[in-house]
């Protein structure tokens, strides 16, 4: 059960963040006497609730593992899918030092779940 909410965590975490590159609006907040409006697209939204989603799951899971075991993980792991997302889905270039980075990466969560 504790991976599927590290799984969900990641598939939230990672979507809501290409939702919102993808949407590409920040959105904007206007104050007017006693009114406020909030103007943000379809995309970016559903992006930015993936994310309030992707932080409610990263709560429960810092709180179900050992933080120096899972937070190098998870972490690590997602950086390498948010790099393989924006070349897939945004098409966005990965540099050499990217996948030197990426391949650094995975060699450190593997190191670190070598048992003693």
């Amino acid at each position: 059960m504790k991976f599927v909410l590290v799984f969900l965590y990641l598939f939230f975490s990672v979507f809501g963040l290409i939702l919102m590159k993808k949407g590409g609006n920040a959105g904007s907040v206007s104050f007017n006497d006693s009114n406020v409006g909030l103007s943000i697209n379809i995309i970016s939204f559903i992006g930015l609730l993936f994310y309030v989603v992707s932080f409610l799951l990263y709560t429960k899971v810092v709180t179900s593992y050992d933080l120096s075991f899972i937070i190098p993980i998870i972490t690590g792991i997602s950086q390498i899918l948010i790099l393989l997302a924006s070349w897939g889905i945004l098409k966005e270039t990965i540099s050499k030092q990217g996948i030197i980075g990426a391949i650094i990466i995975i060699i450190g969560i593997i190191i670190m779940n070598i048992k003693k």
